[in-house]
C-alpha cells in the first residue's frame, strides 16, 4: 500500500461555503505524505486531487465518503491515476 498514487475526486452535495476545502486540507495534512489541492468548481462540486502513498490517498477518500465531512456529501466520484509529482504541499484553490 506504499506505492505512490494519484487520486482525483469530485464531491457533490452542499460542499461549498461550509469549510469543506479547509477541512479537506487539514485531513490531508493529518494523514501526512499527501500533496495536491481542493478546489471549488462552478457547478457547486469540490474537486480534490491528492498524490502520495496509496494508503494515504485511500484514507482521504474514506473520509470524503464518510459522515465526518462538513456540509452534506451526496456523492463522490473518484479516479485513480499515475502521479504527476507537480504539487508542493496541499493547497486550497
Amino acid at each position: 500500500m506504499n506505492e505512490v498514487s494519484r487520486l482525483v475526486v469530485w464531491v457533490r452535495g452542499r460542499v461549498q461555503g461550509v469549510g469543506f476545502r479547509w477541512f479537506t486540507r487539514a485531513r490531508a495534512l493529518e494523514i501526512g505524505g499527501l500533496s495536491g489541492f481542493a478546489l471549488n468548481l462552478d457547478d457547486g462540486r469540490v474537486q480534490v486531487v491528492a498524490e502520495g502513498p496509496r494508503g494515504g490517498c485511500q484514507s482521504l477518500l474514506d473520509w470524503l465518503q464518510g459522515d465526518d465531512t462538513p456540509g452534506r456529501v451526496d456523492g463522490v466520484t473518484e479516479i485513480w491515476d499515475t502521479p504527476r509529482g507537480i504539487y508542493d504541499g496541499f493547497a486550497i484553490r
